[in-house]
């Protein structure tokens, strides 16, 4: 198989670029290759939330779920954004902890990056940084995160147990880990998981929603919740499916239902012992 990392840099770059232009990533940057959207990243800012982001941000939407939405955020507090794209949930999370708190987005694609900080600047939004780095690697100090989010994109990494295992490092003691992903019930089919631009959609790399919770606790979260947000029917999908070549009909009893949107929550003890718990 392709090296995962580096084609989720070139198709989100290319996403990030055709918005820069003038386009829209159509909800999904392997979709928005294609000319059509898949039905995992349609449909997830309501009015009053789109109301205050720049246009751009929202063309550049990538993700598969709100975490804004449904994480709780208090002043005062730092965010982190794993993966944040073009920047919609950094700036909507900047103006929940307010101007004492401050809002991260953490991106491993230049054209993104460049977009999300022009977004930043026409939102006219100052406590946000946008920082270069992999969400395997995340460049920040241990315990110094208050929350963290992410949109989609965790599935999108070939060693989710370094991302969650690093999501602690940074978390503060009693810091929340709260992000939209993609997860399935039960195994995936092999010729889905092998598939590149279905990975890249944010649907080979998806989790068993059991082993989600397995690899959190591992890495030593506690209070772990999934909460499904949205459950695919296979016709919601057939033309993305469709498009990767996947013969719909034969697969159809196999995902149909399998696959869904969840919100995923998990909270760093408040107090234990080891380097990374302890400020």
């Amino acid at each position: 198989m392709q090296d995962i990392k580096e084609v989720v840099k070139e198709k989100y770059g290319q996403a990030a670029l055709r918005v820069a232009e003038g386009g829209s990533s159509c909800c999904g940057a392997s979709s928005a290759l294609e000319g059509r959207c898949d039905p995992i990243t349609s449909n997830l800012y309501d009015s009053a939330q789109a109301g205050e982001l720049p246009e751009a941000a929202l063309k550049a939407s990538l993700g598969c779920g709100n975490p804004t939405l449904l994480a709780a955020l208090n002043p005062g507090e730092t965010v982190l954004d794993l993966g944040s794209g073009g920047g919609i949930d950094v700036l909507l999370s900047a103006r929940r902890v307010g101007p004492t708190g401050k809002a991260y987005g953490l991106d491993m694609t230049d054209e993104m990056l460049a977009l999300a900080n022009e977004n930043k600047r026409t939102a006219g939004v100052e406590n946000v940084e946008f920082l270069k780095g992999e969400i395997e690697n995340i460049p920040l100090p241990d315990n110094s995160v208050d929350v963290i989010i992410s949109n989609c994109v965790i599935n999108l990494s070939s060693n989710k147990d370094r991302v969650i295992a690093e999501a602690f490092r940074v978390l503060k003691p009693g810091g929340r880990f709260a992000v939209s992903d993609v997860v399935t019930k039960g195994d995936m089919l092999p010729e889905i998981r092998k598939s590149v631009l279905l990975w890249v959609g944010c649907v080979a790399g998806a989790l068993e929603e059991n082993e989600y919770r397995a690899k959190l606790a591992a890495a030593g979260f506690e209070n772990i919740d999934v909460e499904p947000t949205r459950i695919y029917r296979v016709e919601d999908a057939r033309e993305f499916l469709a498009a990767k070549g996947i013969d719909v009909d034969a697969i159809a009893p196999q995902v149909d239902g399998k696959f869904m949107g969840a919100f995923i929550r998990a909270a760093k003890p408040k107090s234990c012992c080891g380097p990374t718990c302890c400020a």
